[in-house]
């Protein structure tokens, strides 16, 4: 790996914050190698990008590794290496390779380069097993069907209880009014 001695430009100073921000405060961060694809494609890319609150930037590689080094992902740096865009996820970390897999569906590029999901720096090969993670809300929804299954068997049962009890009594007040 090479290491980089000069610091970056004064006036680059603040890219290279920026761009440190973002990668620690995205959740999903995803290299795409870009090349290849037409301006109407890398367009319809970033409308899906935009349309799921996924950021997608063309960062210059010199820039990019010194953002990734002061972010604290020396793992991420030597994946920037030739055109790369970089799709951040601020909410669900699997948004931008849903998005991804379903662009790579419709067109051969853009090439996954790496994904970093959480800090933890993976093969761009990843993008199509994480794509298939559930979101946040089908989490919530199966945690809240788990803890609702128990409850609704105890209302069953309870209600049951309650059947056979008003049953009961119903029985001893035929056997009463007959007597």
């Amino acid at each position: 790996m090479q290491t980089y001695t000069r610091e970056p430009r004064p006036e680059k100073v603040a890219e290279v914050e920026k761009l440190s921000e973002k990668l620690t405060s995205a959740k999903g961060v995803y290299l795409t190698d870009f090349s290849g694809l037409s301006v109407e494609d890398i367009t319809d890319l970033r409308r899906r990008f935009t349309k799921e609150n996924v950021e997608y930037l063309v960062v210059k590689n010199t820039l990019a590794k010194f953002g990734a080094k002061k972010a604290g992902q020396e793992d991420l740096v030597e994946h920037f290496r030739g055109p790369v865009a970089v799709a951040l996820g601020y909410e669900d970390p699997a948004t931008p390779a849903r998005i991804l897999t379903s662009f790579l569906k419709e067109h051969e590029k853009p090439e996954v380069k790496a994904c970093m999901i959480e800090g933890d720096v993976l093969p761009g090969s990843e993008v199509d097993s994480i794509s298939k993670w559930l979101t946040r809300e089908e989490l919530l929804a199966k945690l809240v069907g788990s803890l609702n299954s128990p409850v609704s068997g105890l209302v069953n049962t309870l209600a049951g209880v309650l059947r056979q009890f008003v049953t009961v009594l119903d029985a001893i007040r035929e056997k009463k009014e007959n007597h």
